[in-house]
């Protein structure tokens, strides 16, 4: 089936979406989606490529995509790579990889903002000063 029959069909009704009141686009829970909103550019499960982003277990983050090749093929389908070699050559590996295989251009730029709040999240929080109580 088409990408756009698919996103038909279960663009107002799927247990993944997450409504809200006076919210205007909902949301969605799916894993392949960058940005969790609820759009057919966004979405994971109509499309033959996919990407989402994880944090890795120690450090760094998860990138996993599909192969649009093995569509039919559940357990080959889905590919995983770490990246763990410093922040700025992380993203830079990320944009690559998505740019040179010219997988999904369109999503690059949420990709890359997903693995910076990634890494992000792992830094070390500062430590807070504590404050001196006034002598009276």
């Amino acid at each position: 089936m088409s990408s756009h029959l698919v996103w038909s069909i279960i663009r107002n009704n799927n247990a993944f979406l997450l409504k809200k009141r006076n919210i205007s686009k909902p949301f969605s829970t799916e894993s392949n989606n960058l940005t969790n909103l609820s759009s057919y550019r966004y979405n994971g499960l109509v499309h033959k490529k996919t990407l989402a982003i994880a944090d890795a277990p120690k450090k760094g983050f998860t990138v996993a995509y599909k192969k649009a090749r093995k569509q039919n093929k559940p357990r080959q389908n889905i590919v995983k790579r770490t990246f763990k070699s410093g922040p700025r050559r992380s993203l830079y590996k990320l944009k690559t990889l998505l740019q040179a295989n010219k997988y999904r251009t369109d999503l690059t730029k949420a990709a890359l903002r997903r693995a910076s709040a990634v890494l992000r999240s792992q830094r070390p929080q500062p430590a807070k000063k504590q404050k001196a109580k006034k002598p009276e």
